[in-house]
């Protein structure tokens, strides 16, 4: 009488889980994005001050460094991009991961301010471009349709990042001190790296499954078949010359000012507080694991309800909960932390999943080389705003938290001008729009242009098959 009706089944387009063989990529990205965190963002709510005491000098002196190895990581993203395309995201991002973690060594080894700008120079541009180009790369071409809830997936590493890095390298610190204290996390981002370079795939063809692990109807008849272009038609002077570019961009990059800005001085703030430095750390561990399942949130909504209705949201609730913070009053501030541990992989979820909404998978390898140098350049400028507000301020991190308002805010202007699907292939296919799909393919798909090289670029290439 009351028999279970049997679920349709839809060739697994809507299953959130069921990703087969690409949970390897995943997982793999998660934990590029846990070593990114800690050696760029919130880990040096314990590296700074501790290397500051070695070299005598203030903490602010290095976090202006730490902005300059962003801006000089932007050369650094342009070239990585262009080589990402010609090896592909598996053996780069192994490359990178390799470099990044002799590079900490020698931050954390560091005899002078110099030698710490340059080894975070390679630092910032290897593990960067490891999780956000690499990463990026794997995710749009493995998950195109589903990159919300994945990326919900891989940023929950900025998560399990703000959680335990700082922690473990605080008691690593105590026990060995820094300079033999980073051994064991140098050595485990270079096994990383290693295990990618052997198991990690371009392509989840190269595992005999489809994008998004869809079925064979499903893929043959949502998604765009044309993929003999690599580049997807596109060069560096069209993008350059696209409004989408510029939005999608300046937009993700924004937000990574708001967050990492506010997490990689998180520690120091609630000391501010009046919370003593473990308690400071405690709080710090409990937000980032709450902002796991804030992650998978924000990714679900992603999906549900698109990129850019996600992002205003984001946006609004980041600002409100700045607002909260500033006042130092305890209640607001208890609810401040709540609300800015629900957004702490948010902003990351969105530097991969807004590009390849507005510019789907075709080509994206191109576009991301592209889209991500310039996103870095604005994410760097965070150190920068946190360093000029102390030195103006005498050391008050909470005058940044309204510099960071009033970037959200404006942010939030900016994305609601964004065309979200405007050159998303995939989209376009799956919603029948077939006039608007061969403008573009008219657009961007001539003859003379597909397989040469962009003026002042390296030539193109593939990933690796």
């Amino acid at each position: 009488m009351f028999q279970k009706k049997a679920k349709a089944d839809d060739g697994n387009k809507s299953s959130v889980v069921n990703f087969g063989a690409g949970w390897f990529p995943i997982i793999y990205c998660l934990l590029m994005f846990w070593f990114y965190v800690g050696m760029c963002n919130d880990g040096s709510n314990v590296t700074v001050p501790a290397i500051a005491a070695n070299l005598r000098v203030e903490n602010s002196t290095l976090l202006t460094m730490n902005s300059i190895a962003g801006l000089v990581g932007v050369v650094f993203f342009i070239v990585m991009g262009q080589i990402n395309r010609k090896i592909g995201a598996r053996y780069l991002s192994g490359i990178l991961c390799v470099a990044a973690g002799v590079a900490y060594y020698g931050v954390c080894n560091a005899s002078s301010v110099g030698m710490y700008l340059v080894f975070m120079c390679i630092v910032t541009g290897s593990i960067m471009s490891a999780g956000y180009i690499c990463g990026g790369a794997l995710v749009a071409q493995w998950f195109p349709k589903k990159k919300g809830v994945v990326m919900g997936y891989t940023t929950m590493g900025h998560n399990l990042g703000s959680a335990f890095y700082c922690v473990i390298f605080s008691a690593l610190i105590s026990r060995f001190l820094i300079g033999k204290g980073v051994l064991p996390i140098s050595l485990a981002i270079i096994i990383l790296g290693i295990v990618g370079m052997l198991f990690i795939r371009d392509t989840p063809q190269e595992r005999h499954i489809n994008p998004d692990n869809v079925s064979d109807a499903v893929f043959k008849s949502e998604y765009d078949m044309d993929d003999e272009d690599e580049t997807g038609g596109w060069t560096v002077k069209k993008l350059l010359s696209k409004r989408e570019l510029w939005l999608a961009s300046i937009t993700t990059g924004l937000f990574q000012i708001c967050s990492v800005g506010v997490m990689s001085q998180l520690v120091l703030r609630n000391e501010e507080l009046g919370f003593s430095a473990q308690q400071a750390m405690s709080i710090m561990t409990v937000l980032a694991l709450i902002g796991v399942g804030g992650s998978f949130l924000i990714g679900v909504l992603d999906d549900k309800l698109g990129t850019k209705k996600t992002m205003i949201g984001f946006g609004i609730w980041y600002a409100a909960a700045l607002i909260l913070n500033f006042t130092n009053l305890m209640p607001c501030v208890y609810i401040s932390l709540f609300m800015i541990a629900i957004g702490i992989g948010g902003s990351a979820n969105f530097t991969t999943s807004l590009p390849t909404s507005v510019f789907g998978r075709q080509g994206f390898n191109k576009v991301n080389s592209v889209i991500f140098p310039i996103q870095g350049a604005v994410t760097a400028m965070q150190f920068l705003i946190n360093a000029m507000v102390q030195q103006a301020t005498g050391g008050q991190i909470r005058y940044a938290y309204l510099v960071f308002v009033v970037v959200a805010i404006a942010n939030v202007v900016l994305i609601s001008r964004i065309d979200e699907h405007r050159y998303n292939r995939d989209y376009l296919v799956q919603m029948g729009e077939t006039e608007k799909l061969k403008a573009l393919e008219a657009e961007l798909g001539g003859a003379d242009e597909k397989g040469t090289a962009d003026t002042g670029a390296v030539a193109d290439g593939g990933s690796a098959r």
